[in-house]
């Protein structure tokens, strides 16, 4: 069995792309630092970014504009797939269960979770409704 080739330029596009996502999620984290017993509002306004820009992202590219080998590794892969992170919103959940903030936990998981998917549903019935231009 042969090893399926690596296309380096699909690579830079994805490494490209989460260089970017992954300097705004740590420029956000920056500017709103928190503890335990607070909202996460920088992971919050990262995750919903991320979520908002792969439903248009997505959309767009299959449903408006020509084929493209390195748009998509480069915005949905790398972008949004740097600039979200499931990791830090597990480990934020941890720290607020460890410091006995049930209730936060759960607001913000339940946001987390309810908001990403109203990001995506926006952004792709946002993208569904402009007119193609000519």
């Amino acid at each position: 069995m042969q090893m399926p080739r690596l296309d380096r330029r699909e690579m830079a596009a994805i490494y490209a792309g989460g260089l970017v996502g992954a300097l705004a999620r740590v420029g956000l984290a920056q500017a709103a630092p928190h503890g335990a017993d607070a909202w996460p509002w920088a992971t919050f306004a990262a995750n919903m970014a991320g979520a908002l820009l792969l439903g248009y992202f997505v959309t767009r590219l299959q449903e408006r504009l020509p084929p493209s080998s390195y748009r998509r590794p480069f915005l949905g892969t790398g972008l949004c797939g740097a600039l979200t992170t499931f990791s830090t919103l597990q480990l934020e959940l941890f720290e607020m269960l460890d410091a006995s903030h049930l209730g936060l936990a759960v607001a913000y998981a339940s946001a987390t979770l309810i908001g990403g998917f109203a990001c995506v549903h926006l952004a792709t019935a946002a993208v569904r409704r402009t007119r193609l231009v000519r």
